[in-house]
């Protein structure tokens, strides 16, 4: 089972934020939306684009490639219902940010 990793603290990450970062060899995009965090796979399944590079608005991350939207709290896609982003568990410690993710070999 993977465990949780430090990526950010709170202060990186103000509300309306997304950024784009890398786990363990896995390309994540980390969101603030309203305050609460969410990740997700950084890489958009359309075309490979990095949603953390995206525009956040209201929930939905879109890809600055060819503007696919994701619902950022499930990883759904709005343009086309065939495709989603798998998200990542986050916690809050203190001010630091977790992650849980395994590497992109499958071990934590």
């Amino acid at each position: 089972m993977a465990d949780f990793v430090k990526i950010a603290t709170l202060a990186e990450m103000p509300a309306g934020s997304a950024k784009a970062f890398e786990v363990r060899g896995t390309p994540i995009a980390l969101y603030n939306v309203d305050g609460t965090l969410f990740a997700t796979s950084n890489t958009c399944p359309h075309r490979g684009g990095p949603l953390g590079e995206g525009t956040l608005a209201a929930g939905v991350i879109t890809c600055p490639w060819h503007a696919f939207q994701y619902d950022v709290p499930t990883g759904q896609c709005r343009t086309n219902p065939a495709l989603r982003v798998a998200c990542h568990p986050v916690k809050v410690d203190g001010q630091d940010i977790l992650v849980q993710v395994e590497s992109a070999a499958g071990v934590a």
